[in-house]
């Protein structure tokens, strides 16, 4: 019959290692690998599998502390300085960071545990006591302030806030945005295009009742440009931009004339 064992409940890989330094005696910065990496081994292996999130996070420091212990069993490596690598130096600096923060917590909740224990009485004064209110001397408020130095001081704070206003973005109004179907203006322009054959790209632009719907109309035409359905010409370099409607010729070469 197996002998039951009850194994201390720790809350990662790295509290395990801190149980095992503190109960060897042992030099945080001088870690007896060999001997650490024993026990651990051993430990692990009465773990129960329930949990496979947290058995191989155990796993990967057993992985760890025997890739450790090879290390140490080849020569040093140097750095850059000439000095010699220390393989557990990394994780000795966990250790010690995992160490600082457990303390930490610890310590906090001690803290949360007293403050717990903490009673307040709660502030009764007499009615007396609560209502009075210092009384106010307006002469000695006032002292030689005159009916002239406040309107300066008024002026200066006035002065103060017109400062802080911006000239350009104070006549900003709200930005509204404004719901535009394209494809209803899709149609519109190609019915346009077909109604005129030839007419100013400037007075299509003229139609429209906002900018935005500006925008989408030039959009519009660079597509039907795209797609070869009009034509656009323009004589002179500022001169107004002339736009043909194709949607005929496609129409005769379809009946064939």
């Amino acid at each position: 019959m197996a002998i039951p064992v009850k194994l201390e409940v720790f809350e990662g890989p790295l509290d395990l290692l801190l149980h095992l330094i503190d109960k060897n005696k042992v030099d945080i910065y001088d870690i007896p690998i060999v001997e650490i990496t024993a026990q651990y081994l051993e430990y692990i292996q009465q773990l129960e599998a329930n949990d496979m999130n947290v058995m191989s996070e155990f796993l990967v420091m057993a992985a760890t502390l025997i890739d450790i212990k090879c290390r140490m069993l080849l020569p040093k490596e140097v750095n850059e300085e000439g000095e010699e690598e220390d393989p557990r130096a990394e994780l000795v600096q966990k250790l010690l960071e995992y160490k600082m923060y457990k303390y930490m917590s610890m310590e906090l909740r001690d803290r949360q545990m007293d403050a717990a224990r903490n009673l307040y009485r709660e502030q009764k004064l007499p009615e007396e006591v609560a209502a009075y209110r210092q009384p106010i001397d307006y002469e000695e408020l006032m002292g030689d302030m005159t009916l002239t130095k406040l309107h300066e001081i008024f002026k200066s704070i006035v002065k103060k806030q017109v400062d802080k206003i911006d000239p350009i973005r104070s006549k900003y109004g709200n930005i509204e945005k404004e719901e535009i179907d394209m494809d209803a203006k899709m149609l519109y322009v190609e019915a346009y295009a077909r109604e005129h054959r030839n007419f100013s790209f400037r007075k299509l632009l003229e139609k429209q009742s906002s900018r935005m719907e500006i925008i989408v109309t030039f959009l519009i035409i660079l597509e039907l440009m795209r797609t070869g359905k009009i034509e656009i010409s323009q004589k002179d370099i500022f001169g107004d931009i002339m736009i043909t409607s194709k949607a005929g010729e496609v129409r005769e070469a379809a009946a064939g004339i």
